[in-house]
């Protein structure tokens, strides 16, 4: 079971202040609520005509629709909407384009101690930014063992027990021109409905560790396009000792897909037995082609069984 995400409002103004341009107006005594991702499938408040929410529907814009909309009403009916906008489980009111506060929003804000920012830019751009920050920061997260490579532009994940040799493996695929993600501890964020998109944590950032030769700098011995601060997990190659597994453990064919679940997405997985002789790196590249083939729509699977299907046809 896997914590929820949590964002404080104030960490978010701390990160987004300067690109957005953000000033903190009203509200700063609420400064530590925070956005959770427990909270992103709430369905969206109707609370004073068209608003725009940003998921988690706690962060609330307001444009010049809005302020214009604002700004019709009377004495009354402005305390009524904005008492009725301040009902709803805000975690902070984000205004756009350099509007003017209204008086009774300041003072709504401040009462309701609900963080009210300003910002320069307008609402969809405002939209656009804060809901990829809190996609990021929001996102469900888990750390998994293996080393994390970029192999012929796909993010591939090592795995295998300590000792079967994931990261001379590693060492290899980057001399001949692949690069390193993470070492050890992979980072892996559900970014999107099906997508894990993997990291390293900061601390071991451009580092391998090689049995026999000690922790490397990868970034410094094959330079800076020998690594990447991230990207997307596409495959597993899971390495394996035929004495662990047997004749019968690997499907020759590979008639049935294998998968492996994190965090709730299915990731694809090959297993390759680790033997003298054999050339792992090649036999990973290959795994990359062939995964890549699969999904533009050929198996070379399915037309084997189709060539011995038209040569029986054809004999009988």
């Amino acid at each position: 079971m896997h914590e929820p995400a949590h964002v404080a409002v104030e960490t978010l103004f701390d990160q987004m202040a300067e690109q957005l341009g953000l000033q903190w107006v009203a509200g700063k005594q609420g400064g530590r609520r925070t956005l959770s991702s427990e909270t992103i499938q709430k369905p969206t408040l109707a609370l004073i005509g068209h608003l725009n929410f940003i998921h988690p529907n706690r962060v609330q814009v307001l444009g010049c629709a809005e302020m214009d909309y604002l700004r019709s009403l009377d004495g009354t009916s402005l305390a009524d909407a904005i008492r009725h906008l301040f009902s709803a489980e805000l975690a902070a009111i984000v205004i756009a384009n350099g509007e003017t506060v209204p008086i009774a929003l300041l003072d709504a804000a401040e009462a309701s101690q609900t963080p009210l920012f300003t910002s320069p830019l307008p609402g969809p751009i405002l939209m656009s930014h804060l809901g990829h920050y809190l996609t990021q920061e929001l996102a469900e997260t888990d750390s998994v063992h293996g080393v994390f490579l970029e192999v012929l532009g796909l993010g591939v994940l090592l795995k295998g027990d300590a000792g079967v040799g994931k990261s001379e493996l590693a060492l290899e695929l980057i001399t001949r021109g692949h690069r390193l993600i993470a070492d050890d501890v992979v980072e892996l964020k559900h970014v999107a409905p099906e997508t894990l998109e993997g990291a390293c944590p900061p601390l071991i950032r451009d580092f391998l560790e090689v049995r026999g030769l000690g922790v490397l700098n990868i970034r410094y011995l094959f330079g800076e396009t020998a690594v990447k601060q991230q990207k997307n997990l596409k495959l597993i190659v899971e390495l394996v000792r035929p004495q662990e597994i047997g004749e019968v453990g690997l499907n020759r064919l590979d008639m049935v897909a294998s998968t492996e679940p994190i965090l709730g997405v299915a990731i694809p997985k090959v297993r390759v037995p680790v033997a003298a002789g054999r050339n792992l790196a090649v036999l990973v590249e290959v795994a990359v082609r062939n995964h890549i083939l699969k999904s533009r729509g050929i198996n070379p699977v399915e037309q084997f069984i189709r060539r011995q299907q038209a040569a029986i046809d054809g004999n009988s």
